[in-house]
């Protein structure tokens, strides 16, 4: 496949020579003639283990060169990739004058070509820019529509400096964001050879991806040292405690808490929260990120609150109290707060939860249930479908298997909110989800 690759920085650089490495005819496209005479001279604009040699071995072989001109690069190529810089504003947003530059400087040339070609973005763009920012510019500047003339995709890239040509060989995964089937199919092809999964999903989720993925891993820098900043104050190595954190691979590295839903609570995260951000305050340790937690998942709970606010009903029927299914514990459970948000804003509450009721009756939680939370707890109902009956909209609070028959039981009008994840698909008129 014939391939050019605008903007000859690091990312643009190392796709370069591993495209041409993988059997592939690179066209590198820059404004910057220095960067163009290194390439087509065999060496690398910049510093990387390995790319110098591949580099040199691609244009010695006739698979790599290097032009300034857009025109020469478009119609020589079927695939274009778009890698120029997405530097910050001085406010923390997106500078997209290159990325929207080279869209119109690539869709001047579309204009005049007859075979479909395909506009792949890898800068790192937030979603919305390729809807917003690159396929008007392609749009208006060729005269053509995106899905039908030429096709649009993106492809994040997971490269770290100083092994990044061992990334691209060894990747993760290959995600594929593409506008429509034909979009994807040859970026597709490119990967085939790639020893990692390839996922093709809808653009707006592969910009959101990388995005991610860098707070992510920000995250756990962050974490880790907070936690050894108070494993030292104690007297403790930090380095022992997060070398066993790694050992479990079922729960701290795993999928297992990695989905995007309703608040944690139960027994023991918020009271293990609480506790160590205290002793962190007694030891004069600064642990901004672990401090922020307990306010950020008070936030989630609000924000179910205002979503089931939003759709200006007032009869509201609950399913699951407990913090989460198989358990009777309401110990610090979001949906109880939830559920005295909405008794406190007057809204007509009705509620199902099995094994709480079942505990209400004869459970370890019948003391804390009769003095702590009476007035939620009198409004359980011991039938779910009476429940679904008398709503209008339904909450799917925990992920009790038999709360997914609500999608289906449900009146026609019923509105539903779902907090953890039964619904397929995104929200629309009816179905609400509290994060998709």
């Amino acid at each position: 496949m014939q391939i050019s690759i605008f903007g000859m920085g690091y990312v643009g650089a190392v796709c370069a020579a591993c495209l041409a490495d993988y059997g592939h005819d690179v066209i590198g496209v820059d404004v910057s003639e220095l960067k163009v005479n290194l390439i087509n001279a065999g060496e690398s604009p910049i510093v990387e283990p390995g790319l110098g040699e591949l580099l040199a071995a691609g244009v010695a072989s006739g698979r790599i060169r290097a032009t300034t001109s857009t025109e020469d690069a478009i119609l020589h190529s079927d695939l274009t990739m778009i890698c120029v810089g997405t530097p910050s504003k001085r406010n923390g947003d997106l500078d997209l004058r290159y990325v929207e530059q080279v869209s119109r400087e690539i869709g001047a040339v579309l204009k005049h070509k007859a075979a479909r070609h395909t506009v792949v973005v890898r800068s790192t763009v937030l979603p919305g820019t390729v809807k917003n920012v690159v396929i008007p510019a392609l749009e208006s500047s060729s005269g053509k529509v995106a899905g039908v003339d030429f096709g649009v995709a993106v492809n994040p890239e997971f490269l770290r400096e100083s092994s990044a040509i061992e990334d691209y060989r060894k990747p993760p995964m290959t995600v594929i964001g593409e506008f429509d089937e034909a979009s994807g199919a040859g970026l597709a092809e490119i990967y085939s050879v790639l020893p990692a999964e390839v996922f093709r999903r809808p653009i707006e989720v592969a910009e959101m991806v990388k995005y991610t993925c860098n707070v992510w891993h920000a995250t756990k820098v962050t974490f880790a040292n907070e936690i050894g900043n108070i494993a030292k104050a104690s007297g403790v190595d930090g380095r022992e405690v997060m070398k066993l954190i790694c050992e479990d691979t079922k729960l701290n590295l795993s999928s297992y808490y990695m989905k995007p839903g309703f608040a944690f609570g139960g027994s023991c995260l918020p009271k293990d929260l609480r506790a160590i951000n205290y002793r962190a305050a007694q030891l004069e340790s600064d642990n901004p990120m672990l401090a922020a937690i307990m306010r950020s998942n008070a936030t989630q709970v609000q924000r179910a609150y205002e979503l089931i606010s939003s759709l200006g009903l007032r009869k509201v029927g609950l399913l699951g109290l407990a913090f989460k299914s198989g358990t009777d514990d309401l110990r610090e459970s979001p949906l109880v707060e939830l559920a005295e948000l909405l008794i406190g804003k007057g809204y007509s509450l009705s509620i199902y939860d099995r094994n709480v009721d079942h505990a209400r009756v004869m459970g370890t939680n019948k003391d804390y249930i009769d003095s702590k939370i009476p007035h939620v707890s009198n409004l359980l109902k011991s039938n779910m479908s009476d429940v679904i009956e008398a709503s209008e909209i339904v909450v799917l609070g925990n992920k009790d298997a038999a709360f997914g028959e609500a999608l289906s039981k449900r009146r026609p009008g019923t509105k539903v909110v779902d907090l953890v994840g039964f619904m397929n698909g995104a929200s629309n008129d009816d179905l609400h989800g509290i994060c998709w």
